[in-house]
């Protein structure tokens, strides 16, 4: 999961976040998220950890330094980067999603498609759209199908709804993306 380490300033951020944490437990779904205990990462981790789900938290150590650590995780693993933060997280999410966030959750998001994109893993990426938070970002990923830099078919990748329930759900189906067909050409050489 990403997310902001910021609560935002509408309460509807936080309401959708515990109750995606809630949901989560409630499925037996983990939580892999950035570590931190601030923002709605917190509210999604204490929510998960409060229904008895399990969480992991992945967090570099820089971080860790300035006292921003969720200390309630049984599981926190501290890494020397965020480039190792984000492929630990790759390694142990099954799927990935975004709530309402910043520069480093766009970050973060964007390239988990573009390695789901370029084949590199095959994980469904969703976004939480709280009140229409990411339908700027959705509009962009339209246009650039409709200019030609995304195939139709990789649209796919990206699930979006305001509804923590139905994004889990929609998280849950398989792709049926095949590699780009540049990618196969190219791997043939």
């Amino acid at each position: 999961m990403f997310c902001g380490s910021s609560a935002g300033n509408a309460g509807a951020y936080r309401a959708a976040a515990e109750d995606l944490g809630r949901e989560m437990a409630a499925r037996g779904i983990g939580l892999v998220f950035g570590g931190g205990c601030v923002g709605l990462m917190g509210y999604v981790a204490d929510a998960v950890l409060a229904g008895g789900g399990h969480a992991i938290g992945v967090i570099p150590d820089a971080l860790v330094a300035r006292e921003i650590a969720h200390r309630g995780l049984p599981d926190l693993r501290v890494v020397q980067s965020m480039h190792q933060r984000k492929a630990l997280m790759a390694e142990l999410s099954d799927a990935f999603l975004a709530l309402p966030g910043g520069f480093g959750t766009f970050e973060e998001l964007c390239e988990a498609i573009t390695w789901t994109h370029l084949g590199l893993h095959r994980k469904r990426c969703g976004v939480l759209n709280v009140g229409g938070f990411y339908d700027s970002l959705l509009a962009l990923f339209d246009g650039a199908v409709h200019a030609g830099f995304i195939p139709d078919a990789s649209r796919e990748i990206v699930c979006a709804t305001a509804d923590p329930h139905e994004l889990l759900d929609r998280l849950a189906l398989p792709l049926s993306l095949s590699s780009p067909a540049w990618l196969r050409s190219a791997g043939d050489a």
